[in-house]
């Protein structure tokens, strides 16, 4: 079981950046796989970005070149970088840990809101 908590949203205006952390209850060096997703109002939750404990990464069209997904070991901590930032990327965001190749073994934060507006 991992418990995760995302932290750093807030309100920015259109062509901003914010980097959100997600802390882990633990090592996520032994983590198998580090997501982040996000979810609209009225729309369903996306995938992002997501990062493997040998440091592959993948990238939702919409985000790619835009946001970047990385981690630190050291301090169990996932961020994702976020520039460029649109109106359309206003969300709720969640880090996400999945801890084996086990694709049910799966565990979700509470979200942090993102608001992008001017």
């Amino acid at each position: 079981q991992v418990q995760l908590v995302e932290s750093g949203g807030g309100l920015v205006q259109p062509g901003g950046s914010l980097r959100l952390s997600c802390a882990a209850s633990r090592s996520i060096s032994s983590i198998y796989a580090m997501g982040w997703y996000r979810q609209a109002s009225g729309k369903q939750r996306e995938l992002l970005a997501v990062t493997t404990t040998n440091s592959i990464t993948r990238y939702a069209d919409s985000v790619k070149g835009r946001f970047t997904i990385s981690r630190d070991n050291a301090k169990n901590t996932v961020y994702l970088q976020m520039n460029s930032l649109k109106p359309e990327d206003t969300a709720v965001y969640y880090c996400n840990a999945r801890p084996t190749a086990i694709v049910a073994d799966n565990y979700w934060g509470q979200g942090t809101q993102v608001t992008v507006s001017s």
